[in-house]
């Protein structure tokens, strides 16, 4: 299952994406993982979930992310929730070329069925400007 919290930036959107992975601890049976593009964060989040700063991997494009994703759910069986902010950042697309990540979107989806991992995501645009194909999984 693939979840986005759509918003403009400082909306509160990172705020609503830690709150969201703090109280998951107590539901989820496996491993929560948090990836960001920095480590801004790390502190705000409990001590059970493993945070990944994606900046130490050089993470830049959707190959790239979806190569890092791949291999994080190869590694380790257990994840069952990744949250995933700064989304637009970590695959280094710009708004106007959203309509390129319909391809990753559907990418991550069967990846999420493989794996039985879900995922939620931050995203800084305004969910009308979004393709339907990707605005579907609002919430």
């Amino acid at each position: 299952m693939i979840q986005i919290i759509f918003g403009k930036r400082g909306s509160g959107k990172t705020k609503r994406i830690i709150d969201m992975a703090n109280a998951s601890i107590a539901e989820q049976k496996g491993s929560v993982l948090f990836i960001d593009d920095d480590k801004r964060y790390m502190y705000d989040l409990k001590h059970q979930i493993r945070f990944i700063n994606a900046s130490e991997y050089d993470i830049k494009g959707e190959a790239l992310f979806t190569g890092f994703l791949n291999g994080i759910l190869a590694s380790n069986f257990d994840v069952s929730l990744i949250f995933i902010d700064a989304f637009l950042h970590l695959v280094d697309c710009d708004k106007p070329d959203i309509y390129k990540l319909e391809g990753f979107f559907q990418m991550l989806e069967r990846l999420s069925e493989h794996s039985q991992a879900n995922f939620v995501i931050s995203l800084s645009e305004d969910p009308a400007l979004v393709p339907e194909s990707i605005r579907k999984y609002q919430i």
